[in-house]
């Protein structure tokens, strides 16, 4: 398997925090899978303070299977996977993460402020909070929602905003307790193509803002591609790490995938995948999401 070395990022601008030492996550022979069964193996890699990693590949490759191992909800088939430089845990609070997103019902009454605080709070039960740590949680929020330019509607009812919109509240919500590491699981999915350059705008923005690691499953690379350090292709149970112009190559893929695939680019630069069967065409169609069990 061609696993390429790892690039050391460079400092995003603006960083608010020294960035740890060490790399954020670290992979030695790693692989994933469920009752027995391999997905991918293999994968030796690292991932940087202040680095933007792409995760990409066709449905049920494998991909959200990564996130999952990052947040300690699934343990590796084996190797060995560490975050901050010890065994993944559920519920560290230097990692913020975005699931994939689903439609919301258009009379869902919850306010966009409401579904933001959850991040703060979301998982207490108990009394009320003091004065001092409600005002606490009211500043966090708000500098959220500002992060991510939606505190114009911050007293709206989420079912009523748009799809970009309710991508951003999700960002802050992700956000709002500073984590370190950002996991992003499909956040252009169902999105038209001038949200998702937006929403990979943002993403990168706040990368730098805040000094993020970032780690985002997505199926095309295309919105990512001025913004991503590198990617991170899974096919056919084999990964390739390395920057996107040697990774996602005709000759690469084609060893991935283990049958001939071109890699076409066009006079605006954006890279199409052509050869495979539609299912494992890449990049997808618009509004395509990933399987439940990718």
């Amino acid at each position: 398997m061609d696993v390429e070395t790892t690039r050391t990022a460079s400092t995003p601008a603006g960083a608010t925090e020294p960035r740890p030492a060490g790399p954020v996550i670290r992979a030695e022979g790693l692989a994933s899978g469920y009752g027995g069964r391999a997905i991918w193996q293999g994968a030796d890699f690292s991932v940087a303070p202040g680095e933007f990693l792409t995760v990409l590949g066709p449905n049920g490759a494998g991909k959200s299977t990564l996130l999952r191992m990052i947040l300690g909800l699934l343990p590796p088939a084996a190797g060995a996977l560490e975050v901050f430089g010890a065994r993944p845990r559920r519920g560290n609070p230097a990692i913020g993460y975005v699931p994939q997103r689903r439609t919301l019902d258009p009379d869902l009454g919850v306010g966009a402020y409401d579904l933001v605080a959850l991040g703060t709070d979301g998982h207490r039960y108990g009394p009320r909070l003091s004065p001092r740590a409600a005002r606490e949680r009211r500043d966090a929020v708000h500098q959220a929602l500002e992060a991510v330019n939606a505190t114009g509607y911050a007293n709206r009812p989420v079912g009523r905003l748009s799809g970009g919109e309710q991508q951003r509240l999700l960002l802050a919500q992700a956000l709002v307790a500073r984590p370190r590491l950002l996991l992003l699981d499909e956040p252009l999915a169902s999105l038209d193509l001038r949200n998702q350059i937006a929403v990979a705008q943002l993403v990168a923005s706040l990368r730098s803002r805040y000094g993020l690691t970032v780690v985002l499953v997505t199926h095309d690379i295309n919105p990512l591609l001025k913004v991503t350090d590198r990617v991170m292709y899974v096919a056919r149970g084999a990964v390739s790490v390395g920057p996107p112009s040697e990774v996602i190559t005709s000759e690469n893929l084609s060893r991935l995938y283990q049958t001939e695939v071109d890699v076409l680019t066009d006079r605006r630069g954006r890279v199409f995948v052509v050869g495979l069967e539609e299912e494992a065409t890449h990049p997808h169609p618009q509004g395509v999401a990933a399987d439940e069990g990718d």
